[in-house]
């Protein structure tokens, strides 16, 4: 059993230490991750520089670039063979409902999952990293489990998967049952903060993401205030298939209309 851990905070964060630890004895567990804390790059890939791979003192190697950068360079090269599963995190802080989309944290386990590698996401609930070792022990009980159930029986064959976890910030004892949920949605974000530059230039600063929108039953957003681990298996296709019809007429009548038809 071969299992690559990366994140988005960086190869320093408590988070992936924590994971690392929690994972050593488990499996063969090499961890590639940025070199600096890199949240919010979702899919990123740096395709106008050049990457470079330090190794550190731990035995971690990290490379100057996003978490989809470390995967991907992981998996077509660096490794020289392919791991039975991807593990980006732990993330310092939520990554639920529209926060996917430009998660870091998602975006490596994305990566991996690209390259058709099971792959999964953890989070911690809160940022500041209280009861990380809870967090850190639930991920290893939940790699257990995988390990000894029919799931990673799959981790050789065509279909790989993808799980997005967030773990609430509790004592063991009081973390409940995985839930699996949807994604809720959040309000938009604050509004973006300006300063002045000490050359007198408007500096822009993106404000934070705005409340949970859709946290009703059922959303990882309501599970996880219930003390729930959440768990949300995702999938990259991102084709409007409910619309699909809609659209295949309209673009007739636009065609038509070209072309001078009544």
């Amino acid at each position: 059993m071969k299992i690559l851990i990366s994140n988005d905070d960086g190869y320093q964060a408590p988070g992936i230490v924590a994971l690392y630890q929690a994972l050593k004895d488990l499996a063969d567990v090499e961890v590639v991750a940025p070199e600096h804390n890199n949240s919010a790059k979702s899919n990123a890939l740096t395709l106008h520089s050049p990457l470079y791979v330090t190794a550190a003192v731990n035995g971690f190697r990290y490379v100057n670039g996003t978490p989809a950068d470390c995967v991907h360079i992981a998996l077509t090269g660096l490794l020289g063979y392919r791991p039975d599963l991807v593990i980006s995190g732990i993330n310092n802080g939520a990554n639920m409902g529209d926060d996917t989309i430009y998660s870091g944290t998602v975006g490596a386990a994305m990566e991996g999952y690209l390259f058709g590698v099971p792959a999964i996401a953890i989070s911690q609930v809160e940022k500041g990293w209280r009861e990380l070792d809870a967090a850190a022990q639930k991920a290893r009980e939940l790699v257990q489990q995988l390990i000894h159930g029919s799931l990673l029986g799959s981790l050789s064959g065509a279909e790989p998967w993808l799980l997005n976890i967030n773990i609430p910030n509790l004592p063991p004892d009081q973390l409940k049952p995985l839930k699996i949920c949807r994604l809720g949605r959040r309000h938009s974000a604050e509004r973006v903060i300006t300063q002045a530059s000490p050359r007198g230039e408007t500096m822009y600063w993106i404000g934070g993401a705005g409340p949970a929108k859709d946290d009703v039953e059922g959303t990882d957003f309501h599970a996880a205030q219930l003390g729930h681990v959440t768990v949300t298996p995702l999938k990259v296709d991102l084709t409007d298939h409910d619309h699909l019809r809609y659209w295949a007429q309209t673009a007739a009548r636009l065609t038509d209309s070209r072309d001078g038809a009544p």
